[in-house]
């Protein structure tokens, strides 16, 4: 089944090609290049959404989640600095996943062995159950998502969006 972008509300190539001639960009500009740029922007919100929709099923957010995995990939205990690095957002954002993830008893704060003013996050064992309970679904849900794909397909895409996400910067470059 093919999908017309009008459909999805999609930028079409027509609509990059008249805004680029209407700033009088089109002999800089590949319009062809602004139109996947945008539709990935698109995508990307949209896969946003429908990522909060999901794992709100479990009781969860992205960000719960993606706090939960690291844990477990860090044999379940982090400090909350290197938990915001490995997910890529401020302590505070860091703080308040932990402090719902706690509420939830999924997590729990303790005392570092190293350094007892410091903090550490603990993946309780409440918090390894739920990751055991989502995984079934939401990794089939994943493979669900790109089903459409050849296994060769999905190599190729793997090593474009690693090509696009070595050019991300380019929107926050000074």
């Amino acid at each position: 089944m093919t999908t017309d972008p009008e459909d999805l509300n999609a930028p079409t190539l027509a609509q990059a090609r008249s805004q680029l001639r209407r700033y009088g960009l089109e002999s800089e500009v590949d319009p062809r290049a602004v139109l996947v740029a945008v539709r990935l922007l698109a995508a990307g919100a949209k896969l946003g959404q429908a990522t909060e929709v999901h794992f709100a099923r479990f009781g969860l957010s992205a960000g719960r989640y993606r706090l939960l995995a690291a844990l477990e990939d860090a044999e379940g205990e982090l400090s909350p600095s290197r938990l915001a690095a490995i997910l890529g957002v401020t302590r505070a954002t860091v703080t308040g996943l932990i402090d719902g993830l706690e509420q939830q008893g999924l997590v729990c704060r303790r005392a570092s062995a190293e350094d007892g003013r410091a903090v550490t996050v603990v993946l309780t064992a409440r918090g390894a159950q739920k990751l055991r309970e989502v995984a079934p679904e939401h990794f089939g849900r994943l493979q669900s998502m790109v089903g459409a794909l050849t296994r060769e397909e999905r190599e190729v895409f793997l090593d474009l969006l690693e090509r696009i996400s070595r050019g991300v910067g380019a929107l926050t470059d000074d």
